[in-house]
Formats: C-alpha cells, sequence, structure tokens
C-alpha cells in the first residue's frame, strides 16, 4: 500500500502475510481431540456432568479415531502417525472386548434374568409378559416401577407367573421392584440410600444356594447429581466369594465410565460384554432417533457362566429390556 507524505515522498506499508495452516497443523488439529479422549478414557480422567455424559460416546469417538490416523498416515507425519496409531490402538483395548466376547463354559445351574425400566410404570404390559413367557426368567428386574405399573403388571398375568415379590414402588422415577418365580428375602441395608430406590433379596433357587440380588437405578449423572451417581455406583457391594451376587438394571452409565470400572475391579463382569453383545444400545429407545448408548446392565460375579444375552424394544419406555441367561455354582 502506498501513501503521500506531507513532507514529500512515498511511504510504502508492507502488505501483511496470510498464514496458511500447514499440513502438519492440520493434521495435529484433528488428531488432538482423539487423543486426549483416549487419555481421559484410559485414565479416568473425566470430572464434572458434562464430561461424563460425553464419555458414553466413547465406542464413536474410537471409530472416528480413525480418520486422524489415516490422514496423519497418507501425509507421513511419522510423529502424528504414532500419537494417532496409539491413540487407535488405546480405543481398541477400550472398546473392542465388548463386541468380540470371552469364552464362557462355567458349568452350574442357570439362572435366567430380565430387567427393564418402565418409565414411569408406562412400558406396554403385554410386551414384558410376552418377553416373560418366552424367555422365563427367574427374576424380573423392574426401574421407575410405580402404583399404576404395578398393577398394570399383574392385570397383564405376571403374578400367575411370578408371585414372589420385593416391591418399592412410588410415583416417581425412584420406585423399583423385584419379581420371581423363587422365594424372595428382603435384604435391608446393603445399598446406601443415594438416588432411587434399589432393592435387593435372596432368592431361593431349588437345589442349590441362593442368589443375592439388586436392583440397580442410580440418579442420571445430570447436574450436581453427578456427585450421588457416583456415590451410589461406589457404594454398590462388591462380589462376595460366600454368596452369588448379581447387579441388574438401569446403572445410568456404560463400561467407559470411571465409577463403572471402578464397580466391576470389585469382582464382577459384564454379561453382555462376556458374549459380544456389550455394544448393543439400550437408550433411547421410541424415539425418533435410534438407541445410542448402553447403560442398561446384568453383572455377575466371577464365578458365573454367560449364556446367552439379548436386547429387547418394549413400547412406551425410554429403555431397551435386557435378558441374560446365567449359570450360577
Amino acid at each position: 500500500m502506498h501513501t503521500e507524505s506531507t513532507v514529500g515522498g512515498t511511504i510504502v506499508t508492507p502488505a501483511r502475510k496470510r498464514r496458511r495452516l500447514t499440513g502438519t497443523t492440520l493434521t495435529w488439529l484433528a488428531l488432538t481431540p482423539f487423543a486426549a479422549w483416549a487419555l481421559t478414557r484410559v485414565a479416568g480422567l473425566e470430572r464434572g456432568s458434562l464430561a461424563t455424559q460425553l464419555m458414553t460416546a466413547t465406542p464413536y469417538a474410537a471409530a472416528g479415531s480413525l480418520v486422524p490416523l489415516l490422514i496423519a498416515a497418507l501425509s507421513r507425519k511419522r510423529a502424528a502417525t504414532a500419537v494417532a496409531l496409539l491413540t487407535t490402538t488405546a480405543f481398541g483395548f477400550a472398546v473392542l472386548p465388548r463386541a468380540l466376547g470371552t469364552a464362557d463354559t462355567t458349568a452350574g445351574r442357570p439362572f435366567r434374568v430380565l430387567t427393564i425400566n418402565m418409565l414411569f410404570g408406562r412400558a406396554d404390559p403385554k410386551t414384558i409378559l410376552d418377553l416373560v413367557r418366552r424367555y422365563e426368567p427367574d427374576v424380573l428386574s423392574t426401574q421407575e416401577l410405580t402404583p399404576d405399573g404395578v398393577e398394570a403388571l399383574d392385570t397383564a398375568g405376571l403374578s400367575g407367573l411370578m408371585p414372589y415379590r420385593v416391591l418399592q414402588e412410588q410415583w416417581s422415577a425412584s420406585g423399583s421392584g423385584l419379581y420371581s418365580k423363587h422365594p424372595l428375602k428382603p435384604i435391608y441395608n446393603l445399598v446406601p440410600p443415594v438416588g432411587h430406590n434399589m432393592p435387593a433379596a435372596m432368592v431361593s433357587l431349588p437345589g442349590g444356594k441362593p442368589v443375592e440380588f439388586v436392583d440397580v437405578h442410580p440418579f442420571p449423572p445430570l447436574g450436581p447429581q453427578v456427585t450421588q451417581w457416583i456415590e451410589a455406583l461406589d457404594g454398590l457391594p462388591p462380589a462376595s466369594g460366600d454368596t452369588v451376587r448379581v447387579l441388574a438394571g438401569d446403572f445410568n452409565a456404560t463400561l467407559d465410565h470411571t465409577p463403572m470400572r471402578r464397580l466391576l475391579s470389585r469382582g464382577y463382569k459384564d454379561a453382555a460384554a462376556q458374549v459380544g453383545a456389550g455394544l448393543i444400545p439400550t437408550w433411547p429407545a421410541n424415539k425418533r432417533v435410534p438407541p445410542i448408548i448402553t447403560i442398561d446392565h446384568v453383572l455377575v460375579d466371577q464365578r458365573v457362566g454367560v449364556k446367552e444375552v439379548s436386547v429387547h424394544t418394549v413400547p412406551r419406555t425410554d429403555h431397551r429390556a435386557v435378558f441374560a441367561e446365567l449359570s450360577v455354582p
């Protein structure tokens, strides 16, 4: 640019050069978010409600991490390629076992479990009864069970199929209840009173020792409730060498959440992950968008075998039902 000086002559102002993003910069910009996500997942660094909710998308981040790996490899950026490969590998070790499953040939007595969040008791009772008749669960674990939900299930015929029950129904999301084909003995003070009702009971199976069962439903990790969500998951009992224990319900957590992994480290395994069904999403159901995350689980101690896990859509609830066929010692 040229301007005329008042004292004569010409003042020359050099034009500003626009900075261009180089291939190296673009590669690192694409890679850094995935690398940070993988580090957060592996090290359990998520804090607060937002980061906790984002962690549910880890399987999708794992698939997305292949993009910066391809970019780095094609651009021949050695350092970026190494970091991208490490990132994708970390995601792979975290996510792929849920889809691959493990060999599980544990012998024992059959024990079938069905769990469903009923969305304030609105879940279609006929569909639930159809699942009960088809899969013949020994225990049905329900969350968000209201008095109307109890009445609807009994009217549909559940009382004749599963006459034993330990119910803590409420006119809110906090209601929960266990139904069984076998006698139930309530267990008190096993789970700290944090979050929704989480009844526990001893299931008297024929021909062997009873099974301890917990109906799990902590608060979702939304806003300040994230503290209570952590407290509830940390307060669940560890696996016991004396008693076979099963935890089933809406955990409001995926296997990528640190509190959930801490719970598993206390002697449990996720039944769906054992048979390669651990990435089947369970929420939200019956929406315009398909289910995207897996927050409903059946956890069993290491002595329990897993033969089958299946996920089923039930009308009028935002959760899918989870059925697990187990083998207990």
